[in-house]
């Protein structure tokens, strides 16, 4: 027992002495003096008191507003830190696309202090198709890269640019696709679209909060800034005393951007029949706002965007969105015909038909093909379509669109030429004189329904600005609504002073208007006057009265007679296939038509010659005076200007950018046609004997022409021989026995030397 005890021991021992010293022998060390490291430095210390609970809460705050604002700065700042070579890829693209043409884009807008660059689409494709990529898959993301892109380009230019404009952008122009206002569908929500319609309300600018800062009403305290990208944006609770609000704006240090609303609708030409025209809503920021007004064709390139709506979906009963786009760039049209394109082809052929020689009677023929006869109308329908040129002066505008009335029997074709002008004009508004109101005409302040500002909507004149405005049944208008359009058909402006909106809207349009006479029928034994219940200002502002009867013809009632029967029918008679022949040669395809009236429109300003005008104002004074004997239509100084203005729309039909003779003598022949058949009847015999020389000029000169072919045909024949010489002398003997007169205007005109060569007093036809 002892023995065990003993052993153990001696194992213990040995255990111990093999044991790690784990304070070894120097484990007094570390408890030694080191006056260096014991003692605390207080040069850095602060005199402040300490903070307390409340201030380290609201420094804590101020920490999470910073991050939470850097995480409210939307999807662009993140996009642009990830996609940051697209900036770079940008500004590389703007400062050596083909050779410097945006570089001298930028020096030009920054030295006219402007903020928006216009880039076109198909230049970023054909640079790098990267842009069309991000464009299409996040549209909101890429433009505002590309307004970062910008800003760097203009700060190698101009450096302190930024002080006098904050932000510049990036506005994009000819997006290949063209959307129609009707054909936006859920797939286009969030992209890049482009659509084009008349501007029918322009609301007020407002300020769009951006970035805000909110006052707790309980306990004064402030906090903030958040960025509103959302319009029912609220906070949640206030960070001093965590209540649940009501909340104020600190709109001394909120951030605020102006705002505008324009609704445009579908260009009235483009809208299928029966259809109603389709709205859209375009929200407008910067420098956008105010580009445009009621009445003008804009294309707008913009991100289509949907908005939950708290009034539908109580209407619906489950969730729907209203939709608007948000413009990135306003195009304003110009051209009333911008939509129709026209390419070499249609150029070359437009030209080939002008040169005719009757090109005028071949558009004439060419108006409503399916209405018989009417010359007079489709020569003034003609006149009103192509239209003459506005005039701008220093202290006064004088309008070039022709005002036309048709004024007739019933069953004459009226409303039939108004609805065919509907259709061959590309922007037209047709309405009708009861149901329109001087309000619906002109234009009217509404209130609008989600801002309940005060917003101007245009009516039927002011979006046929730069068209035409047809009026049908003007006659049964209330007197009241026609005095409101007194000021649209001359000055061509429409004044709005009400609900504190005080402008003028541009109604540049013509204005076709047709009426019944009061009873019923046209009365020849009465003037116009006493036919119409139309007062002498209104009438005084149509350049062209076109009196229609109903008169009873044998001969033209066969042939309308058949004329409408063949129209009804499909049996192709060899009377119609001879006659079609005929019509073709002397008619133009509408499609076609259509073209030639907007080449002309757009590129023919024909200019009048001063020994012109001396003519035109030795008509008026003839026409003038008969007038004060007569009692028809009064004549005022607005017939001269008439004069003028169909002048120059014959020489449009001409395309020719130079009023000739016979175009005065055609609006002449059509001035005075007006002023006759304004007259009685027991006057009218006598009115065209005495003006039979301005009536009778272009038949005098058929006369002159079939007179002298006659004479060369018959000396042909005799002799068998086509070198065959009329003596001058004799031509113009047999010309004064038939009462026609030769002056040297006609052997000096372009027919004549066209037509006829003349050696001394020989005249012989050219082969």
């Amino acid at each position: 027992m002892d023995s065990d005890q003993e052993t153990m021991k001696n194992l213990s021992d040995s255990d111990q002495g093999k044991s790690e010293d784990l304070f070894k022998s120097n484990y007094y060390e570390d408890y030694k003096s080191l006056p260096e490291l014991d003692t605390y430095d207080i040069s850095d210390a602060s005199t402040e008191k300490p903070m307390t609970y409340s201030e380290m809460c609201r420094m804590e705050r101020e920490v999470n507003e910073k991050l939470n604002l850097e995480e409210k700065e939307s999807s662009e700042q993140k996009y642009l830190e990830i996609d940051h070579s697209l900036v770079s890829l940008f500004k590389k693209f703007l400062l050596s696309f083909e050779k410097n043409k945006y570089v001298n884009l930028i020096k030009k807008f920054c030295m006219e202090n402007e903020e928006s660059l216009y880039v076109n689409y198909l230049d970023l494709e054909s640079f790098d198709d990267l842009f069309i990529k991000s464009l299409l898959s996040k549209p909101e993301d890429t433009l505002f890269i590309l307004d970062k892109g910008l800003e760097l380009a203009v700060k190698d230019f101009f450096p302190n640019y930024f002080k006098i404009k904050p932000k510049v952008h990036v506005r994009i122009l000819n997006l290949p696709v063209l959307e129609s206002i009707r054909g936006l569908r859920n797939l286009h929500l969030n992209t890049l679209v482009k659509v084009n319609g008349i501007v029918t309300r322009v609301s007020n600018i407002l300020p769009q909060i951006n970035v805000v800062k909110f006052v707790c009403t309980k306990c004064n305290g402030t906090f903030g800034p958040y960025v509103v990208d959302k319009p029912d944006f609220k906070p949640n609770s206030c960070f001093e005393c965590n209540s649940k609000g009501p909340f104020m704006i600190n709109s001394q240090e909120t951030l605020y951007k102006d705002f505008q609303k324009i609704t445009i609708q579908e260009v009235p030409g483009s809208v299928l029949p029966g259809n109603l025209p389709r709205n859209k809503e375009i929200i407008c920021y910067y420098d956008l706002i105010d580009k445009t007004k009621p009445g003008d064709e804009i294309e707008v390139v913009g991100i289509y965007k949907n908005n939950f709506c708290l009034s539908l979906n109580n209407k619906n009963g489950f969730p729907v969105f209203s939709t608007a786009i948000e413009a990135n760039s306003i195009l304003n049209k110009q051209s009333e015909f911008s939509t129709l394109k026209i390419n070499e082809d249609d150029i070359k052929l437009i030209q080939k038909y002008s040169k005719k020689e009757n090109i005028k009677q071949i558009i004439i023929n060419s108006i409503a093909p399916s209405i018989f006869g009417h010359l007079d109308i489709k020569k003034a329908v003609a006149l009103a379509l192509f239209s003459g040129e506005r005039k701008i002066f220093k202290d006064k505008v004088v309008r070039g669109d022709i005002n036309v009335l048709l004024l007739g029997d019933p069953g004459t074709a009226k409303s039939q030429f108004l609805r065919y002008i509907q259709g061959i004009m590309h922007k037209s508004i047709l309405t009708t004189g009861k149901g329109a109101s001087s309000v619906g005409l002109t234009a009217s302040v509404q209130r609008d329904p989600v801002t309940k500002e005060w917003a101007l909507e245009g009516g039927a004149l002011v979006l046929a600005d730069g068209g035409i405005c047809m009026i049908d049944e003007f006659d049964k208008m209330n007197e009241n609504d026609r005095v409101s359009i007194h000021e649209a058909m001359e000055q061509q402006t429409v004044s709005i002073s009400k609900a504190g909106i005080i402008t003028s809207l541009n109604a540049r349009c013509g204005i076709i208007a047709a009426a019944n006479p009061i009873r019923g029928k046209y009365n020849t034994s009465l003037n116009f006057h006493q036919n119409v219940n139309l007062t002498d200002p209104i009438i005084s502002r149509f350049d062209i009265l076109c009196v229609v009867k109903d008169v009873i013809d044998v001969e033209m009632d066969t042939k309308m007679g058949k004329f409408v029967l063949e129209n009804h029918t499909n049996q192709q008679t060899e009377y119609k296939e001879k006659k079609k022949k005929e019509e073709e040669k002397e008619m133009m395809p509408q499609d076609l038509l259509k073209k030639y009236l907007v080449y002309a429109r757009n590129n023919i300003h024909p200019q009048i010659k001063e020994i012109d005008l001396q003519k035109i104002s030795h008509f008026y004074t003839e026409i003038r005076k008969e007038s004060l004997n007569s009692s028809g239509i009064p004549i005022t100084v607005r017939n001269i200007e008439s004069i003028i203005r169909m002048s120059e729309s014959f020489a449009k039909m001409r395309l020719s950018n130079t009023v000739s003779q016979q175009d005065i003598d055609d609006a002449i022949q059509i001035a005075l046609g007006s002023f006759i058949n304004a007259q009685k009847f027991s006057v009218t015999k006598q009115l065209r004997k005495k003006f039979s020389k301005y009536l009778l000029r272009n038949q005098e000169e058929e006369i002159i022409y079939f007179i002298l072919n006659d004479l060369l045909n018959e000396k042909i024949k005799c002799s068998g021989n086509s070198n065959i010489f009329v003596d001058k002398n004799d031509f113009e003997k047999i010309a004064r026995s038939q009462g026609c007169k030769i002056t040297k205007m006609f052997y000096n005109s372009k027919k004549f030397g066209e037509l006829f060569e003349m050696s001394g007093s020989k005249i012989k036809r050219i082969n």
